[in-house]
């Protein structure tokens, strides 16, 4: 069975939300994936799973969280070709500019996005969090 992994980044906690549900939505296909913090994870544990979905807010100017997230991401980058991968955040300024500047990293990366990346804004309403389930239903079906 494949396996998958949900990392992410949380401020205040929307992203998290966001995490959770998609989360749920992966286990409703009959797959336990992983989530952690990215402050939980090392590198090297990472890079063994071929499923991974990211998720860190908006910040600032419309980029990945700068101090811990964005290292990380740098880190991993060059090593996650051919892996499949989806993004999500959440945003509270903007137009998802850093979501559009992150997916074309994933491209540049070589490896598989899932699809477009998944944006809220500001807190997950009972309607983004169906959809977040959704959006960890669909990734579900790749690893079937």
């Amino acid at each position: 069975m494949s396996r998958a992994i949900i990392v992410y980044w949380t401020g205040s906690g929307n992203t998290e939300i966001m995490a959770e549900k998609i989360k749920d939505g992966i286990d409703s296909c009959g797959y336990d994936v992983k989530m952690c913090m990215v402050d939980e994870i090392e590198s090297e544990e990472l890079l063994t799973y071929n499923n991974i979905i990211f998720g860190c807010p908006s910040m600032g100017e419309e980029i990945l969280e700068e101090t811990e997230f964005e290292p990380f991401f740098s880190e991993i980058e060059k090593n996650i070709e051919n892996k499949n991968i989806a993004l999500f955040g959440s945003y509270g300024w903007g137009d998802g500019e850093w979501m559009k500047t992150w997916e074309e990293r994933i491209r540049n990366s070589g490896a598989i996005l899932f699809k477009e990346g998944l944006i809220i804004n500001y807190t997950p309403e009972e309607e983004d969090e169906i959809i977040c389930e959704n959006f960890g239903k669909e990734f579900g079906e790749i690893l079937k």
